[in-house]
């Protein structure tokens, strides 16, 4: 996936965002997982998530 596919898909979750923390709280998750990986946190392809912030 390339960094400009990976974008697209957070301006889409981005969108979807309706301002009520728990009901946006899985599309932040997507949304900061995508950031993670366009900043190369940790491998793309890796299921081990980030240990700085827990997520």
């Amino acid at each position: 996936m390339t960094a400009e596919e990976i974008q697209s898909q957070i301006t889409t979750l981005e969108s979807q965002l309706t301002g009520d923390m728990f009901s946006d709280m899985e599309i932040k998750d997507k949304i900061h997982n995508l950031k993670m990986k366009i900043n190369g946190t940790r491998p793309i392809n890796s299921e081990i998530e980030c240990v700085g912030c827990g997520s």
